[in-house]
C-alpha cells in the first residue's frame, strides 16, 4: 500500500512524495547500513540540531530517545562528543543538495529508510559508500574499538549510517 506524505516545515513547505516500500526493507542491493534513523538519532548525530522540526513527517518512536537541541548545533550530544559536521552552506557551494532533501544525506536517508525511492538514491548510495574510506583509516590507526582514536572520524561514520562503535 503506497502512502502519500505531505511535508510542512521549517525549510519545505507543500512537499509531497509517497512511500512505496515498507519502513527498512528493499534497499538497493548494495546499500546496507548499519544503524536506522532511530538509532542515529538515539546515538546523538548532527549536535541534536538535525531535524527537530520534522516530527510530522517521521515516527514519534524516532524521537522518543533522541538526542536534539532545537536551538543550535551541540557537538556534546554526539555520540563522541566531538564536531564532525560541516555547515549546510558548505554542501549547498559543494552541489551535494538534492532538490527534494534541502538538509541533505541524512533527510534523503531517513525518507528512503521510510520507503521512498526517487532519482537521487543512486548518488546518495554512491556517497554512502565513498565512507569506506574513513573505515579504513580507523582500522589502521586504531587498536579494535579503541572508541578515544579517530574520534572526530568515527562521528562521520555514525552520521552515515555506519556503526564506528564496532570497528
Amino acid at each position: 500500500m503506497k502512502t502519500k506524505i505531505v511535508v510542512n516545515d521549517l525549510m519545505q513547505k507543500g512537499y509531497t512524495y509517497t512511500l512505496t516500500e515498507p519502513e527498512g526493507k528493499n534497499f538497493h542491493p548494495e546499500f546496507k547500513p548499519e544503524l536506522s534513523p532511530k538509532q542515529m538519532l538515539e546515538l546523538g548525530v548532527f549536535g541534536g540540531k538535525y531535524m527537530t522540526d520534522c516530527r510530522g513527517e517521521f515516527p514519534k518512536s524516532w524521537y522518543k530517545n533522541a538526542k536534539l537541541c532545537h536551538e543550535f548545533h551541540d557537538p556534546k550530544l554526539n555520540f563522541f562528543g566531538v564536531n564532525a559536521s560541516k555547515p549546510l552552506s558548505y554542501w549547498r557551494k559543494k552541489g551535494w543538495i538534492y532538490p527534494e532533501d534541502p538538509r541533505g544525506w541524512f533527510q534523503w536517508y531517513c525518507r528512503y529508510y521510510r520507503g521512498r525511492r526517487c532519482e537521487d538514491d543512486e548518488r546518495q548510495i554512491r556517497r554512502w559508500k565513498q565512507m569506506v574510506r574513513h573505515i579504513a583509516q580507523v582500522k589502521k590507526n586504531c587498536a579494535p574499538k579503541e572508541l578515544v582514536c579517530r574520534q572526530k572520524q568515527r562521528q562521520a561514520l555514525l552520521h552515515w549510517a555506519y556503526d564506528s562503535r564496532k570497528i
